[in-house]
């Protein structure tokens, strides 16, 4: 099993903005097509910029090859969706991690 983390950091105006977009809109979205199962949503605590917020949305997929699947799928039309809604104001830095136990 396979750890999908996508790391958000938000500027400090967008953030209730991007919380809402992210629980209504994304979550749902990504649970009914079913690739991507089990989702966490995570305030990251350290490494935080002035005026920023962070966050840790994080998803366990099968294998790489149903992450692949998915990211052609809707991973593209997410990201076109956060730059066309929160231009720069908000950053994904996007890892892949296996689950040892």
């Amino acid at each position: 099993m396979l750890l999908y983390n996508t790391t958000y950091h938000v500027d400090a105006s967008e953030e209730e903005h991007f919380l809402i977009w992210i629980n209504e809109a994304v979550l749902p979205e990504v649970i009914a097509e079913g690739h991507l199962k089990n989702p966490r949503l995570l305030r990251v605590l350290s490494h935080k910029e002035p005026d920023s917020a962070c966050f840790s949305l994080q998803w366990e997929v099968e294998s790489s090859s149903v992450l692949h699947q998915w990211h052609l799928s809707m991973g593209m039309k997410l990201n076109e969706q956060i730059v066309a809604i929160f231009k720069d104001k908000v950053i994904g830095i996007p890892t892949l991690m296996e689950i040892l136990r």
